[in-house]
């Protein structure tokens, strides 16, 4: 079967080589020049079962309203005269309740968990190389209270199967002493054994490269304008280059997804979900993190990959925009000075915005769509480097008509 996937981000590119593994031809079709330029180019690197928190809980709602006041809050909402945001929203605050949250947090743990070792079995498959470390994740605390609470929340994790210990401060710093000028402030962690990182657009970028060479066709820098329909199965791609048919298709365009499936009658709750990142060159390795985290308190996730330092902050419920300045950046940059001024060179950023494409939920959409020849697998959030390739082999299970090894509840676009 000849099918084209519509994108070439982290699910894209894990979706193609899924699709190749059952000997399927495949053709992706994307705007950029290369793979994973969008919203996989300069994500948090962090693979996270410990971190796969639905964001809609209880507290959402009151961090969303402070933030109109104050723009520190780990969720930021920022109005916009736009029916989709609103919908999106109220969408949101329905799945704040905690029955909500504890279901949904399980569904998205599972899954992080099965598509973690997806991933590892892509690697050790392929080869692909992308500064991976997969020493486990610290999640630190400054307050002692914070991090009792913090422990108690994880129990949602633990429950699901995902290993996270509790580290005190010279734990924490014998696990990991690049975070050493941060000491005094440290109450101490929580360390998830089994998380890891890497750059998710080195990972989708080698494995583009592997899939090519076994027979992929990747279509750069090429506009999707639509899908054409035609006895009720899509008939092919309308592009700023011609038309591109195959037997099946499956949409893979993050925020974008939304747009090109509406003509169709498919309606997809996919909002934007705005955040920051900067890339530092680092110039003195004994003092970086050998690990990657989180600062919980300050909102700043932190990736060191090879020779160089991610940072990223924020959820911003804002729009489309990317367009940024670096006055946007300066109170990340302040924080994160603070903590790894010692090993990086602050004068050198390399500033990205990036738009999560996200769900009410957190879950993303895995499913056939109502349409019989379109596939669905978007809507992963900040979790879709974790998700990627476990989200990959499920829908090529479905599409094959195998039974996943990894259940799509919850996943279905009804």
């Amino acid at each position: 079967m000849h099918v084209v996937v519509l994108g070439a981000g982290i699910i894209g590119v894990t979706t193609a080589h899924r699709l190749m593994n059952d000997g399927h031809q495949v053709t992706v079709i994307d705007r950029q020049k290369g793979p994973a330029e969008i919203t996989s180019f300069a994500n948090a690197g962090l693979v996270a079962p410990g971190h796969a928190y639905a964001w809609a809980s209880p507290k959402a709602p009151g961090l969303m309203w402070r933030s109109l006041m104050n723009g520190d809050q780990a969720i930021r909402f920022k109005p916009r005269f736009s029916i989709a945001q609103w919908r999106w929203v109220l969408a949101f605050l329905r799945q704040c309740r905690a029955e909500n949250t504890r279901r949904n947090t399980a569904i998205k743990a599972n899954l992080c968990l099965y598509a973690q070792r997806e991933l590892q079995r892509t690697v050790q498959a392929t080869g692909v190389q992308y500064d991976g470390n997969a020493g486990g994740l610290i999640y630190f605390y400054r307050q002692n209270a914070t991090l009792v609470a913090a422990a108690k929340k994880a129990e949602m994790l633990q429950s699901q199967g995902v290993k996270i210990e509790t580290l005190d401060r010279n734990a924490v710093l014998a696990r990991d002493p690049g975070l050493a000028l941060a000491a005094n402030s440290i109450a101490g962690a929580l360390y998830a054994v089994d998380d890891e990182s890497g750059d998710a657009h080195l990972f989708s970028r080698a494995l583009a490269r592997h899939c090519a060479l076994k027979g992929a066709e990747f279509q750069y820098d090429t506009h999707i304008r639509r899908l054409r329909l035609k006895d009720g199965k899509i008939d092919g791609v309308q592009t700023d280059k011609g038309l591109v048919q195959g037997d099946a298709y499956v949409l893979c365009l993050g925020v974008d997804s939304p747009t090109l499936a509406r003509p169709l009658g498919i309606r997809l709750p996919i909002y934007p979900v705005r955040g920051y990142s900067v890339t530092l060159p680092i110039t003195n390795p004994d003092k970086a993190p050998r690990l990657g985290g989180v600062d919980e308190e300050n909102l700043l996730a932190y990736c060191p990959m090879g020779d160089r330092l991610r940072l990223t902050a924020t959820a911003e419920i804002s729009g489309y925009s990317i367009r940024h300045k670096p006055s946007d950046f300066a109170p990340m940059m302040a924080r994160a000075k603070a903590l790894f001024g010692d090993c990086a060179d602050f004068s050198r950023p390399d500033y990205w915005v990036g738009l999560r494409p996200m769900t009410p939920t957190g879950i993303p959409i895995v499913d056939r769509s109502p349409v019989e020849n379109l596939w669905l697998n978007t809507g992963h959030g900040h979790m879709g480097w974790t998700m990627s390739n476990g989200c990959a082999q499920i829908l090529a299970d479905l599409m094959a008509g195998r039974t996943p090894g990894h259940s799509n509840e919850g996943m279905r676009y009804e």
